[in-house]
């Protein structure tokens, strides 16, 4: 597969695209029908067979999702089947899935399509793979740092979704909805894309480069703009907090107004609020990584690790350790 700029595949053809789809076990059911459903509904809404989609699995068995919810599937993986698109669905514990013989059957597969896309965790099995060396990349959110030490030669951005010649990797449910629209846009038109948004009432596409945020704000900016403003200073000074009158400043407010915003849209001050964000990545940390207590308590902004393990039992009402994996 050659690099370029533009893939064949998101110019404008009519002929139909022949897509793989490879769940694992783990993955979201969302990010599953992100992928699946706006193909169904381009069928439907242009009246032609836009997309031919079979979904697979490592051993033919369906893959069940973090929901509880299996996912049908038509056979095994095939590396030496071909086709225009093979997509790549991962989630909890595909890191690991990664380490296995699957990623020198990738690195065959990659010869029999077109485009091979990483959703989520699938990008860690392209990585794995070889296939995002010296290439634009991403995944999700609360993996970005991890997946930036794992893969130096890739060129990892927090964007929604990146196209990088024959690869595309996508950082959840959301983006891969929004990389699929752009799919359907770019190769059948703004027509056929407008009337998929709508079958779904979805009215907000983002651009591949928007930032995938900490906290998805929803409709907030519509609450208060000011509010989203400093929830987004939030999020962006984790390891070096900024004091609530510092945020304040920057949101053109005074310390006071932002107390009393927090309080009527949050239900609680801007300085909880910002210590729960700052726990909240902690536990995933914990729970996600193996990176000592102290490492995780420098990279959320505490002084050191007793002060951290003492405030985050006051919250969790158990010490860090307690939920660390036991393997």
């Amino acid at each position: 597969m050659m690099n370029s700029e533009t893939s064949p595949l998101f110019l404008p053809n009519t002929k139909a695209l022949d897509v793989t789809v490879l769940v694992f076990s783990g993955a979201s059911l969302m990010c599953v029908a992100s992928t699946i459903d706006p193909m169904r509904a381009a069928n439907r809404v242009s009246g032609a067979n836009l997309f031919n989609w079979r979904i697979v699995s490592l051993d033919g068995e369906p893959t069940m999702t973090t929901c509880g919810l299996p996912i049908a599937v038509s056979g095994s993986f095939d590396a030496a089947e071909k086709g225009d698109i093979l997509l790549v669905v991962g989630g909890f514990g595909t890191s690991d899935i990664a380490r296995t013989t699957f990623t020198a059957n990738l690195r065959r597969a990659v010869h029999n399509y077109r485009m091979i896309g990483g959703i989520e965790a699938g990008s860690w099995l392209l990585g794995r793979a070889g296939l995002l060396s010296g290439r634009k990349a991403t995944t999700h959110w609360e993996d970005m740092e991890e997946f930036t030490a794992e893969f130096p030669d890739a060129d990892v951005r927090p964007d929604r979704y990146v196209i990088d010649g024959p690869v595309f990797t996508s950082g959840g449910a959301s983006p891969t909805f929004d990389l699929m629209l752009h799919l359907i846009r770019s190769r059948y038109g703004m027509s056929v894309a407008l009337d998929v948004a709508s079958v779904f009432i979805y009215d907000d596409a983002h651009a591949s480069n928007d930032a995938q945020p900490l906290v998805s704000l929803g409709r907030l900016d519509d609450v208060h703009p000011k509010l989203a403003s400093a929830i987004r200073l939030m999020e962006r000074h984790i390891e070096q907090p900024l004091t609530i009158g510092a945020i304040a400043r920057r949101c053109g407010l005074s310390a006071r107004s932002l107390e009393k915003i927090f309080a009527k849209a949050v239900g609680e001050g801007p300085g909880r609020y910002y210590l729960r964000l700052r726990l909240k990545v902690a536990r995933r940390l914990i729970t996600d990584t193996k990176s000592p207590l102290a490492d995780i308590a420098a990279r959320t902004g505490f002084s050191s690790a007793s002060a951290f393990t003492r405030t985050f039992r006051n919250f969790e009402g158990k010490p860090p350790s307690a939920f660390r994996p036991v393997h």
